[in-house]
């Protein structure tokens, strides 16, 4: 099976040598024929029912996985169809993309779709819900919505007049976006297989290019053909003690059979109390940690900056929330909030964490824990331009090094919630370490609405309920 999915490249290489003669370059007939680049199989066409042709071929992506491309076409009827499917099965998690779009050259990022996603794109408020499998570009995957929204225009004109000017405006707009005339807008593509993705590049700064996974809600699981298990509380008095590990019965995201989820409080000195979460999978081998923090809602969003300076700065402990966003400027590293979840580890446990999760999606490996990189995936597949090849691993060279201890960086974590720590090495814990810096700022608009804080009402919610009726009946008198 270990040639079953190799790169488009490696494939046409062992193409060029089947379609040689025999004994031309020493490949026996009966070896061409198991070494041929596309799989055809006759098939029923479901347009004219008369027999056509699927090719399957099976290949890896450049930053994500194994996928099968398959082909429909029909002689007959000319009928034809496209559609991808992973090769793999249902990942551990759920995953959502988002992408913001400023410049002609983001239209030409690959998009994989899979049959359980949706897309959308948010400004022009158009969803495409599950269906179909696309490997395609945005710009493929926009055009084809507004050709297809396109196509009944003239029927809607006459029976639905109403429906046929709402459809033009969005239509009109669409083709604004594809011009170049609409940016900034942004696309997300949602999965609850984890199956589908969105190309980065090294260049994407905070708030270009996102990746958050998630774990399914029973629907979801339901709609899979997932079964699910609802899981019981810690114990009948839900009290938690801190330092105290507790540990009860939870259902794997990822196989669905029983496992066991551990839970502990601790009180980091200075800061709060912060719950530490674990869960792993006997079956399956799952694992995931956790963090989470308690408390009020701070009025300000807080900044912390730490500089690097040695290794001894390297085991810090940090404290990365959730809405925390992670930038390091001399390693041109940046995290979006979400995309790493909570984290309680060191700062050299962080960055570690980071590299092998980049790492595994650009050049699309299996890294251990020393980070070495396999001479095949360091090529980063066929279709990695080599410009775009060593701008990454120009980046990686330097994360390394920053992971050794051999060049000097700033940590920066801005977090509106405040949520996030760095341990201070200060002699008098209660003076200030002269590597940290610390400031809190008011919260933009964006971050409150994010944060669900817009609407949020603490005080006085009572009075929107409405005066309530004396009589309690409200009947006729």
């Amino acid at each position: 099976m270990s040639g079953l999915f190799d790169t488009i490249g490696q494939k046409a290489e062992t193409l060029t040598s089947v379609s040689a003669p025999n004994g031309a370059d020493g490949v026996e007939a009966g070896e061409e024929e198991n070494q041929k680049i596309v799989e055809e199989i006759e098939s029923l066409c479901m347009n004219c029912h008369e027999n056509g042709m699927t090719r399957l071929l099976l290949t890896k992506i450049p930053y994500f996985r194994e996928i099968i491309l398959m082909s429909f076409s029909c002689d007959k009827c000319g009928f034809h169809n496209n559609e991808i499917q992973p090769a793999g099965t249902v990942q551990l998690k759920g995953s959502h993309y988002e992408l913001r779009l400023t410049d002609m050259a983001d239209f030409e990022r690959q998009v994989v779709k899979s049959d359980a996603a949706t897309v959308k794109f948010i400004e022009l408020d158009v969803e495409v819900p599950a269906g179909r499998g696309q490997f395609t570009n945005i710009e493929g995957l926009l055009s084809h919505i507004i050709d297809d929204l396109e196509a009944s225009q003239e029927e809607r004109k006459k029976q639905t007049p109403e429906v046929y000017a709402k459809l033009e405006e969005v239509i009109t707009k669409g083709r604004a976006m594809l011009a170049g005339q609409a940016f900034p807008f942004r696309m997300s593509v949602d999965d609850p297989t984890g199956n589908s993705f969105i190309t980065p590049d090294v260049r994407d700064g905070v708030g270009k290019w996102e990746k958050r996974e998630y774990l399914r809600s029973p629907e979801q699981n339901e709609e899979l053909g997932l079964s699910n298990t609802v899981t019981t509380g810690l114990d009948k008095d839900g009290n938690i003690v801190p330092d105290q590990i507790y540990q009860f019965p939870a259902s794997c995201p990822g196989c669905m059979h029983p496992c066991n989820t551990n839970m502990k409080m601790v009180d980091i000195p200075h800061f709060r109390q912060v719950v530490l979460m674990s869960t792993t999978c006997e079956d399956c081998g799952y694992k995931s940690n956790d963090v989470k923090t308690g408390g009020e809602i701070p009025d300000k969003g807080r900044k912390v900056s730490l500089r690097v300076t040695s290794q001894r700065d390297l085991s810090r402990d940090i404290l990365k929330s959730e809405s925390c966003a992670l930038e390091c400027p001399e390693l041109k590293l940046s995290v979006n909030p979400g995309t790493l979840g909570g984290r309680f580890t060191t700062v050299e446990g962080l960055l570690t964490q980071v590299r092998n999760d980049l790492r595994s999606q650009i050049f699309e490996a299996d890294w251990g824990a020393g980070g070495a990189v396999p001479a095949v995936a360091a090529q980063g597949g066929d279709s990695l331009q080599k410009e775009e090849r060593d701008r990454w691993t120009a980046f990686f060279d330097g994360l390394d090094a920053a992971i050794k201890g051999e060049r000097e960086f700033t940590v920066v974590l801005v977090d509106p919630l405040a949520s996030s720590y760095v341990q201070s090495l200060a002699d008098d814990p209660t003076q200030p370490d002269s590597q940290i810096t610390i400031e809190e700022y008011n919260r933009t608009a964006e971050e409150e609405e994010e944060l669900g804080l817009t609407d949020m009402k603490v005080e006085d919610y009572a009075d929107d309920a409405g005066p309530e009726k004396e009589d309690g009946g409200g009947g006729d008198d």
